[in-house]
């Protein structure tokens, strides 16, 4: 058995609504609405979609008192937690604090005048909510862009810290920090800085990824670095697609870390002139089919006999082309025959099958726990 060496960094735990951000807690995934927030209807129901697809935690950009009414009602209709997105007035923060936000997007330098700090400072103390701080390349300090000619990972860090000494000195601990940038390089360099700084929890991200695919990408080789050396807490893929596509890609690129699980991970070959039916199509009609399913399973499906047994035998299903019957594996066992032009409907039934067996086995534990307390 395959060890993961990945040791996550500690850091302070925070809460953000219901869902605990750092420290033990597993890493969060969560995106942000691109609908109008002032459409009530349109951002609840985006929201929902991504609550679909997994999200942990959802962000609303509020750029007006409007929108913050409107963030009031979208906190009435959704059991998300939801961090609001605020630049520069801080009587929105004061307002959304009051509202229902479970976190505060808003830099402290940025703000204004101590007192209106120390306002949004108690506002958020006062509804026990959390705050992040979010240092982007593309929008540094004008004295930090002078003295370092350019975006560096040591300018970002810079960026970071003002901002949070201010929270320091105000004795406010429960914050967040992500420090971005569309590079590569760059990104992983600012978070690696910034790690070695500070405890508190790190929001990974690479800002203004780009399209679905390139993006999907650029996010995955520094995301996927800065886990492997053990540094993030939570993470948003930022891509030119609907945010519940960022949902998708978030937990893939934990799933193949062994650091979170949801819903299915398919092992499929690229296929070949060996194989048996059509894997890809076989393979885009299951995805599409199962994309509803949350339950943590590893389902292989292999076009031929030469890799199928090997794979098959480490997943919870495994499918082994051949014609006209296909044979299947369950828990690394050899179980039973299937009609291979019937593949799709035979495994999304084998599938919903287990589902249901580990949620029946689940309830009678937490039934079996319950009554032992």
């Amino acid at each position: 058995m395959i060890v993961n060496p990945i040791q996550r960094r500690p850091t302070r735990k925070i809460r953000v609504g219901s869902v605990y951000v750092g420290g033990d807690a597993p890493i969060t995934v969560q995106s942000m609405t691109n609908t109008e927030t002032c459409d009530v209807a349109a951002t609840v129901a985006q929201i929902q979609r991504c609550v679909d697809a997994g999200a942990d935690i959802m962000r609303v950009s509020v750029p007006s008192m409007e929108a913050a009414a409107a963030f009031g009602e979208i906190r009435k209709q959704v059991d998300v937690p939801l961090v609001a997105d605020i630049h520069f007035d801080y009587k929105i923060a004061l307002a959304v604090a009051d509202l229902g936000a479970d976190c505060l997007r808003i830099n402290p330098g940025n703000i204004g005048s101590e007192a209106k700090i120390r306002e949004v400072v108690a506002a958020a103390r006062h509804n026990d909510i959390s705050m992040r701080i979010g240092v982007n390349a593309g929008s540094l300090e004008k004295d930090i862009q002078k003295k370092y000619g350019e975006p560096t990972g040591e300018a970002l860090l810079e960026s970071a810290m003002r901002h949070i000494d201010i929270l320091d000195r105000l004795n406010f601990h429960e914050f967040k920090v992500s420090v971005k940038a569309s590079n590569v390089f760059l990104t992983m360099d600012a978070y690696r800085l910034l790690s070695k700084q500070i405890d508190n929890p790190l929001h990974l991200g690479v800002t203004e990824a780009g399209v679905y695919r390139t993006g999907s990408v650029k996010s995955a080789i520094a995301l996927g670095g800065l886990l492997i050396e053990g540094i993030g807490d939570t993470m948003r893929i930022s891509l030119a697609a609907e945010p519940e596509e960022e949902i998708k890609i978030g937990f893939d690129i934990l799933k193949s870390l062994g650091l979170r699980s949801n819903g299915i991970n398919f092992i499929a070959c690229p296929s070949c002139s060996r194989q048996e039916f059509n894997v890809i199509k076989v393979m885009q009609t299951l995805e599409e089919r199962l994309e509803d399913v949350r339950v943590p399973m590893d389902v292989s499906v292999i076009g031929c006999k030469v890799n199928g047994p090997g794979e098959a035998k480490e997943a919870d299903i495994g499918v082994v082309g051949a014609s006209p019957r296909s044979l299947v594996y369950r828990n690394g066992e050899k179980s039973h025959l299937i009609d291979t032009n019937q593949l799709v409907d035979e495994i999304e039934s084998m599938v919903r099958q287990r589902v249901s067996e580990l949620e029946e086995a689940k309830s009678k534990e937490i039934i079996r726990t319950s009554f032992s307390e």
